[in-house]
């Protein structure tokens, strides 16, 4: 591991700060669309002169609609992702992304707000599922999980940022001015994207591209590898059959039940971190805070998954992924029993960072455990099928919440429920195999980067 860390050039750590930088970027606006939706819930329940008149069901509704489009978005980009490349997909992500945010502010009607949303998350959903297998091909090894967290992070950066601007701007500009904020990506991230993000060197010479791999590896300083016998993995796979690509890879016998149980992880993560993101400001406010102070408990719960999710992940390239995520899910659980105590402020609000490390901060591990968990072949497919099936969680989170409130159970409840998802999500987590490579199957030399005059 060090001997790799040792052997990243000047010119790999430039482009892999880069790239860290464009999908680190375009997740802190994935977390800002994750968010806003909960800073602005409650004005659109108690003012009807802004979409029409709402119930919390019908706005636990409307909260899904863009978790919806993240499954659809997600989904989709694991069919074409491993086909199409890493590049391409991450811009056409921010354009569409851009675009619905901006809509979403146009919104006159419940209708068309919801519409809206669902548009803006398929291209969130595009964002989510390229994000880590771009990051996974550009990272040197020993650091993976490290990279993937700073770069998942982006979405509990984006919830805080949310938070404050809401606290901030929300009587000023009003809920409209917020989502136009979330469409600010088109104007300086595309074309950061455009100039500085290169396509994936491991992509293209899983697809059996081995010139262009070296052009692209000689200009950003990344190092491959290839089979003793010089051929690309993908080039082999094509002509005998043996390796398939995308969705088909998952359905192998080598990856199916990972699959399934890297993606019911996915789902618990995501079903905590977007019940709780929409509906705790609201919780707080029935416990008796104020709007301010439950909007506090959101910035907090954000920033603890910021922090301690990056603590986890240098943890988790010492120890493993598998057993902090396990950890820190368990960490959730108990967080989460305890808010129901009526524990004095500063006691709750430290018990929310803790739950934010389990939560939302585990879902970010959980990304860099998937993207790390398959070979270039299958990375797209896997991180998208874990983001597309995960979603149905983050669909049914923002339901789960409203059921309870819309029904008029003790504020209590919702924690007791969120809770024992966070157990569930340890248990499965438990049960994913390691992997297996099949490194020792036959013998590798290092691609050099092809000769540059």
């Amino acid at each position: 591991m060090n001997g790799n860390e040792a052997a990243v050039s000047p010119q790999q750590r430039r482009t892999v700060s880069w790239v860290v930088a464009i999908a680190a970027i375009a997740l802190v606006f994935d977390g800002f669309d994750l968010v806003v939706y909960g800073t602005v819930v409650s004005t659109l329940l108690r003012d009807p002169t802004q979409l029409g008149a709402l119930d919390p069901a019908q706005a636990g509704a409307l909260g899904s609609y863009a978790l919806m489009g993240v499954m659809v978005g997600a989904l989709g980009t694991g069919a074409v992702g491993d086909h199409l490349g890493r590049r391409r997909i991450m811009i056409a992500g921010i354009v569409w992304f851009s675009v619905g945010m901006g809509l979403t502010a146009l919104a006159g009607s419940v209708a068309m707000f919801g519409l809206f949303r669902f548009l803006t998350g398929i291209g969130v959903g595009t964002l989510v599922a390229t994000a880590g297998a771009v990051v996974a091909e550009f990272a040197p090894r020993g650091k993976r999980n490290f990279y993937n967290a700073v770069v998942y992070s982006g979405v509990p950066a984006g919830g805080v940022l949310a938070a404050l601007l809401a606290i901030g701007l929300l009587n000023a500009v009003g809920w409209r001015g917020l989502f136009w904020i979330g469409a600010l990506p088109l104007l300086f991230l595309l074309p950061m994207a455009l100039a500085k993000l290169p396509e994936s060197p491991a992509w293209l010479l899983s697809r059996g591209r081995v010139e262009e791999a070296r052009q692209v590896a000689a200009r950003t300083g990344v190092v491959l590898d290839l089979p003793a016998d010089g051929t690309a993995p993908a080039g082999k796979a094509e002509k005998t059959g043996a390796e398939r690509v995308g969705f088909a890879a998952l359905a192998t016998p080598r990856y199916a039940l990972p699959t399934l149980l890297l993606g019911l992880m996915s789902f618990s993560g995501l079903l905590l971190t977007y019940g709780l993101n929409t509906w705790l400001p609201e919780i707080m406010s029935q416990f008796g805070y104020g709007k301010e102070y439950s909007l506090a408990f959101l910035l907090v719960l954000n920033a603890g998954a910021i922090i301690g999710g990056v603590v986890a992940s240098i943890s988790a390239d010492r120890v493993g992924a598998k057993r902090v995520v396990t950890s820190t899910f368990f960490l959730a659980s108990v967080a989460m029993v305890l808010l129901t105590l009526g524990l004095p402020f500063t006691v709750l609000m430290a018990l929310t960072a803790v739950a934010g490390v389990g939560t939302i901060g585990t879902q970010v591990l959980i990304y860099g455990m998937v993207s790390n968990f398959y070979t270039s072949n299958a990375r797209g497919a896997g991180v998208a099928w874990c983001a597309g099936f995960g979603r149905l969680g983050g669909i049914l989170g923002p339901l789960v919440g409203g059921f309870l409130i819309a029904a008029g159970v003790r504020n209590e409840m919702a924690f007791y429920v969120f809770a024992g998802v966070a157990v569930l999500g340890a248990v499965v987590t438990m049960f994913v195999p390691r992997r297996n490579d099949g490194a020792a199957a036959a013998p590798r030399r290092e691609l050099e980067p092809a000769a540059t005059s």
